[in-house]
C-alpha cells in the first residue's frame, strides 16, 4: 500500500459516519496489542483552544529534550499534519505502512460481523500504532468529538485529563446546555487521576468537581487571576503570572491574541501538576523555550504582510468571541476585507452578529467539505448588516477578489472554517 492507497483507505472509510462510542476502536486497538497501553499521554478535551494547549504542552516538553507525540485534528493542509512527533509529521511511507496493518486487523473484524471502524477510529488507532512502535516518551492526545465516547478515550490511566473552554458546539452530540457539553467533555476523567480545566462557568466547575470526586480524581482549576500582559500585538505577547504558587515573569509567546495566553496559562498549569504529581522532570529554561518556540498554523496567523493577511480558525460561538476581542484590541486602527467560509451546521447567525459589525467588507466563499455552504447562500445572510458582501464559492476567486478590494495599509482576514483557512493557507504559502 502506497500513501495514497492509504489515504484513499481512511477517507473512503467516511461513508461510516461519526459513530460515538468506544467498543469498536477498543476492539481494534485489541487486535493491534494495545499500543495505548505502551504510552504515557497527556489528554486534553474542550470546545475551543485544544490545539493552541496541546502545542504549548507537546512545544514545553520537546524543549525538554523528550521525545513526544501530538495527535490533533482536524488538518488544514496536509493529513500527515495530524500524527507529529517532535514537530514533524508522521513520514508518507509510514503511515501507508501502519494503514496496510490496521486495515487487516479491520478485516479481521468485518469477518466476525463486527461494524466496520469510522475514519476517526481507523486514524486513532494507526496513530497510537505509530507512537508506541516509536516508543516516545509523551503522548499529547486531543480528542476529535466530545470525550467520553470519544475514539482517543481508550486511554485509561492518563497523566493528566486537560480541559480547555467549554462552549457551544456539535450540540446534536453532546446536548443543549454547558452542563450535558462538560459531562460528555469530562468522560475524559479517570479514576485516581489529576484534572487541570480551564476557568468556567460555576454550573460546568460543579459538573467536574463531581465527576473527579466520584472518580477520586484530583482538580486543578486554573487560574486567570492576576495576568500581568505588559506587551499584546500581532506578532508576539509578553506577561506575567502565577501558576499554582509559582510565579512566572516575562514570557513570551509568538500566538496573537489574548485567548493564547488564557490557553498557555492552561498548559502551564498541566506542567505544573506533572511536575508536582507525576515527577516530570523539567527546567523552568526548557518551559520559556518551549513557550516561545510554539507555534501552531491557522490561529491569527499572519501569512502576509502588505497587506496584512490573516488567517484564523474561529468556527463556532466561542471563536467568535474571542475572534472579536482580538479585532477590538489588535486591528481596531485598520480596515478589514474579511473572507468568510462557513459549515451549513454551525450557528451561522450567532457568529455573523459577532464579527460582521467590525469590518468594513466581505467577500463569501465555500468550503471544501460535503457539509460546506454555499457562497451566495452566505452572502444572503451577511447582506442585512449593510456592509458591501461578495460571494464566490471558488477559494482562489474569494482571494484574487480580496487583494483587488484591499489597499496595501489595510487588513485581509479569512476565518470561519478551519477546512477553508487550510486551503487558503496552501494557495498563499505556495505549499
Amino acid at each position: 500500500m502506497n500513501y495514497q492507497e492509504a489515504l484513499d483507505f481512511i477517507h473512503g472509510t467516511y461513508k461510516f459516519g461519526s459513530k460515538l462510542g468506544l467498543e469498536n476502536v477498543t476492539y481494534l486497538l485489541e487486535l493491534l496489542g494495545r499500543p495505548q497501553d505502551k504510552l504515557k499521554i497527556i489528554h486534553i478535551a474542550g470546545t475551543n483552544g485544544k490545539g493552541s494547549t496541546a502545542a504549548y504542552l507537546h512545544g514545553v516538553l520537546k524543549a525538554g529534550g523528550y521525545r513526544v507525540g501530538l495527535y490533533t485534528s482536524p488538518y488544514l493542509q496536509f493529513f500527515t499534519e495530524r500524527i507529529q512527533m517532535n514537530g514533524v509529521n508522521i513520514p508518507e511511507e509510514r503511515l501507508a505502512e501502519l494503514t496496510g496493518i490496521v486495515k487487516d486487523k479491520i478485516e479481521i473484524m468485518v469477518q466476525e460481523g463486527r461494524n466496520h471502524p469510522t475514519e476517526f477510529e481507523v486514524v486513532t488507532a494507526l496513530a497510537l500504532l505509530y507512537y508506541a512502535e516509536e516508543n516516545i516518551d509523551f503522548l499529547v492526545l486531543e480528542v476529535g468529538l466530545g470525550g467520553r465516547l470519544d475514539a482517543t478515550n481508550v486511554v485509561d490511566n492518563p497523566l493528566v485529563s486537560v480541559i480547555t473552554p467549554i462552549g457551544y458546539d456539535h450540540m446534536q452530540y453532546l446536548g443543549d446546555t454547558l452542563e450535558q457539553i462538560a459531562f460528555e467533555k469530562g468522560g475524559i476523567i479517570k479514576p485516581k487521576g489529576f484534572t487541570v480545566s480551564y476557568p468556567q462557568t460555576d454550573g460546568v466547575i460543579e459538573v467536574f468537581k463531581n465527576l473527579c470526586k466520584a472518580k477520586n480524581n484530583k482538580l486543578f482549576i486554573t487560574s486567570l487571576d492576576g495576568i500581568e500582559i505588559k506587551y499584546s500585538g500581532i506578532d508576539a505577547q509578553l506577561f506575567s503570572a502565577d501558576i499554582q504558587g509559582k510565579e512566572y515573569k516575562d514570557i513570551e509567546i509568538k500566538l496573537a491574541g489574548l485567548h493564547q495566553i488564557y490557553n498557555c496559562c492552561n498548559a502551564l498549569t498541566a506542567i505544573e501538576v506533572l511536575r508536582r504529581e507525576r515527577g516530570l522532570v523539567i527546567s523552568d529554561e526548557a518551559i520559556y523555550k518551549g513557550l516561545l518556540e510554539t507555534r501552531w498554523p491557522g490561529r491569527m496567523e499572519v501569512l502576509k504582510n502588505s497587506p496584512l493577511t490573516i488567517i484564523d480558525g474561529a468556527h463556532n460561538i466561542h471563536g467568535a468571541e474571542a475572534l472579536k476581542v482580538n479585532l477590538e484590541k489588535l486591528l481596531s486602527d485598520y480596515k478589514i476585507t474579511f473572507v468568510i467560509g462557513m459549515l451549513e451546521d454551525k450557528d451561522i447567525e450567532g457568529f455573523l452578529k459577532l464579527v460582521i459589525p467590525l469590518v468594513d467588507r466581505v467577500i463569501t466563499t465555500k468550503p471544501d467539505n460535503p457539509r460546506g455552504l454555499a457562497a451566495e447562500a452566505l452572502r444572503e445572510r451577511v447582506l442585512p448588516f449593510g456592509k458591501p458582501v461578495y460571494a464566490h464559492d471558488d477559494i482562489n476567486e474569494a482571494i484574487g477578489k480580496a487583494e483587488e478590494l484591499t489597499d496595501k495599509k489595510e487588513v485581509i482576514l479569512f476565518a470561519g472554517s478551519l477546512y477553508m483557512i487550510g486551503a487558503v493557507r496552501g494557495i498563499i504559502l505556495g505549499a
